[in-house]
């Protein structure tokens, strides 16, 4: 039973779920960048008003007028988590590109480099390695501008009727997108691993000669 259900996970399949894997990521990561929902803050006192930031614009939501949003003015005024964030996700947008580009012709049935087996290889590995990098880059801006949140929202020098800043729906988006990369990454190098696996020479011990000889042997000891 065991061997039967091994079939179905075969090269060509984890290939392709590595691919969708990253191409998830990617696409979650891409809409967390732009996303102003990083933090929200609203008011006790005025409970109409909703408080959104993200790495490119702040917003305010009201019940009157709706949802208005507006670019930061400096890039200089921004605080450090937001701007080391904005480096880091543009980082992991175009290494998540990368990878998913590396990787299509790498892929099993796909009419590129077919000649060059070592090359789809190699491929395979860049871009797996390039989709670690786009994850990596994703949890640290995240957990950076998580952690900083933390620390200012249980800051005892401001008032208690003050306004604080908590976290928003992207953050978490942010952490499945790049878990997401993390784990397409490691799904390629499974895909090399079990592909150097399926070309492996056939092993000596296994040479009919070697079995006919075993066997005879076998026979021999019993009598």
């Amino acid at each position: 039973m065991i061997r039967q259900k091994m079939v179905f996970l075969t090269t060509k399949m984890m290939q392709k779920t590595a691919l969708f894997v990253i191409f998830g990521g990617l696409v979650t990561s891409l809409i967390t960048t732009f996303l102003p929902l990083w933090k929200t803050m609203n008011s006790d006192l005025n409970e109409v008003e909703n408080w959104y930031s993200g790495l490119w614009h702040t917003c305010l939501y009201t019940e009157e007028v709706g949802i208005q949003c507006k670019a930061y003015e400096s890039v200089l005024g921004l605080p450090m988590d937001l701007q080391i964030s904005r480096v880091l996700m543009s980082v992991s947008i175009g290494t998540g590109a990368l990878a998913v580009l590396a990787a299509f012709p790498g892929l099993e049935g796909v009419e590129m480099c077919v000649k060059q087996p070592g090359l789809k290889r190699r491929l395979l590995i860049i871009s797996g390695v390039l989709s670690w990098m786009s994850g990596l880059t994703t949890l640290t801006p995240v957990s950076i501008v998580a952690y900083t949140t933390v620390v200012e929202f249980w800051d005892e020098g401001f008032p208690d009727v003050m306004p604080r800043w908590e976290y928003g729906e992207a953050m978490f988006s942010g952490w499945f997108g790049g878990l997401a990369l993390v784990i397409g990454g490691t799904l390629f190098f499974v895909a090399v691993c079990m592909g150097d696996y399926d070309q492996r020479p056939p092993s000596v011990s296994n040479s009919p000669q070697v079995k006919h000889r075993t066997q005879h042997y076998l026979k021999t000891e019993v009598l």
